[in-house]
């Protein structure tokens, strides 16, 4: 699926995933490939997806996130690096 994570100052990230995990509003939950729409607010908490094999995470504030056909937009605040 298609992951499109962005800022108010940037685009963080943009490119194929197998999996996300969201810190949403009412607790963590899992998207991966076919997941039904939906869109959900986020909290404070970390942005965890799997590519290649590999896991990234991205800390935030919050923010909202769109699922639709397999396409994942995710609109947070980054916590700022210290």
């Amino acid at each position: 699926m298609h992951l499109e994570i962005l800022s108010p100052e940037n685009k963080i990230f943009e490119g194929e995933v197998d999996s996300i995990i969201f810190p949403g509003s009412n607790g963590k939950f899992q998207i991966l490939n076919n997941h039904a729409p939906l869109i959900s607010f986020l909290k404070k908490g970390e942005i965890l997806y799997d590519k290649n094999n590999k896991t990234e995470k991205l800390s935030i504030t919050g923010g909202v996130v769109e699922i639709i056909k397999n396409k994942v937009s995710a609109l947070i605040e980054v916590i700022p690096s210290q």
